[in-house]
């Protein structure tokens, strides 16, 4: 009787799977793992997009990698390159989220609330409700290991370009260090085109590139950021001051463009906090905010 009794039960068990599949019946979850919901999918995967003066290389791979572990879902992509650079790449429509720049002129070039001599072609690619000053840097006069032509000051270096003594190595003239050395040698009313002439500068296409050949020995001298020595393990014999070359300040923006606005913010914010400060502070950057 037990059997028969046993059977019948298995047996409308089995009929109500099959009619309940016939039947189209709702699907129902069961979790076995600590009564826990396993099914919902991953949160996706944010890909944010910075575009950042090459002065920033050491530092911003170090806060991206303190940034990702407190931000799983985000990951950080930088495109470093001179600013005039990354401005015109944004400018033909890279992507990009976020543009950090070494000098304020090519930010005001995308910034449509800057006045009209800043930005004449009124191009208008940032979001001014998100700009700000974020870093200032110095500019140093750098010289290879062991300082074989003896430069030991912008004024020495101004006077052995004068006698034909020593190559200078700078940047290009749309390259923010490159502009900086370009104010440097007419306060000491040097011409930069007749020491081109002369064989006495050699350029970079941005800061690293200036940074490498004086590592190299390439040239007896070169302009850089004081942070670019520091990384390079160059001596920095002499600093500009601001009545040589201004303040070298790095705006910061998010792009109006941006695919992710918010987590672009949220990058910027984090940028100005006490992690990022130390990181920044380490290298002889000076922060704003």
């Amino acid at each position: 009787m037990k059997k028969m009794l046993k059977r019948m039960i298995t047996g409308l068990i089995i009929l109500s799977v099959l009619a309940c599949m016939l039947g189209g019946c709702a699907t129902v979850s069961v979790n076995v793992h600590n009564g826990s919901d396993t099914t919902a999918p991953d949160a996706d995967n944010t890909e944010l997009i910075v575009f950042a003066a090459a002065s920033m290389t050491e530092t911003l791979e170090e806060i991206k990698t303190v940034y990702e572990q407190k931000n799983p879902n985000v990951s950080v992509t930088f495109n470093f390159d001179s600013s005039g650079t990354l401005k015109t790449q944004i400018e033909e429509g890279a992507e990009c989220d976020m543009f950090i720049s070494a000098a304020p002129k090519q930010m005001n070039q995308l910034d449509i609330t800057a006045d009209k001599e800043a930005n004449p072609d009124e191009l208008d690619y940032i979001d001014p409700d998100t700009r700000i000053d974020l870093l200032e840097n110095k500019v140093v006069l750098a010289v290879p290991e062991g300082n074989p032509a003896n430069v030991t000051t912008f004024a020495v270096m101004a006077g052995d370009l004068l006698e034909q003594k020593i190559l200078l190595a700078m940047g290009n003239e749309d390259v923010p260090v490159g502009q900086y050395t370009q104010k440097i040698l007419k306060f000491y009313d040097l011409d930069e085109a007749k020491l081109v002439g002369e064989g006495l500068i050699t350029y970079g296409s941005n800061v690293k590139e200036v940074t490498t050949q004086v590592s190299e020995g390439a040239a007896d001298c070169g302009v850089i950021y004081s942070t670019d020595a520091y990384s390079a393990h160059l001596k920095a014999v002499d600093t500009a001051t601001e009545d040589m070359c201004g303040r070298v300040l790095y705006p910061a923006a998010v792009l109006k463009g941006s695919a992710h606005p918010d987590e672009a913010k949220a990058f910027l914010e984090f940028l100005q906090g006490k992690e990022s400060r130390e990181i920044f502070e380490k290298v002889g950057f000076t922060c704003l905010k």
